[in-house]
């Protein structure tokens, strides 16, 4: 239970504090569309003619393997409750991965399309779910490390 403790307080800093943020100074202009989804994807860049791609300081994928992760440490701890309610975000998170926009690099927000109000409104509603998501989670990891703790 521990694990999962610090991997809801991990998630919620990456929402919380990244994603709304990047979303909202974009709606408020201020930053342009490229910058932020430079800031948002990961980018792929030639290095003496090899590429390789970026992704430790990039929001997307490092979120989406970090909850695959977890959930395969739920899987092998026999957290079957904690697993089925991390299935359903795990299964956005690779529907919403699959249906990206077709670009040249693996990201998935396009900077021509972000700024549409459509687009931009999903994408701030998505944080907020998640944001919920996760806060909901926090505070049930945060009693199961409690009876865990205290029924020992």
């Amino acid at each position: 239970m521990e694990c999962e403790f610090l991997s809801v307080c991990f998630y919620i800093a990456i929402i919380l504090f990244l994603q709304i943020i990047a979303f909202d100074e974009l709606k408020t202009d201020y930053k342009n569309p490229i910058d932020q989804c430079n800031t948002l994807n990961p980018t792929v860049e030639k290095v003496k003619k090899i590429k390789r791609v970026k992704i430790a300081l990039k929001l997307v994928l490092p979120e989406y393997l970090i909850h695959f992760f977890f959930c395969v440490m739920f899987f092998c701890a026999a957290e079957w409750l904690t697993l089925c309610l991390n299935l359903p975000l795990l299964a956005y998170h690779v529907w919403r991965y699959m249906s990206r926009p077709v670009m040249s690099c693996p990201g998935l927000y396009d900077p021509t399309t972000i700024m549409n109000a459509d687009i931009l409104a999903y994408c701030q509603k998505e944080g907020w779910c998640k944001l919920a998501f996760y806060l909901l989670s926090f505070f049930y990891y945060l009693y199961g490390m409690i009876y865990v703790l205290v029924s020992s």
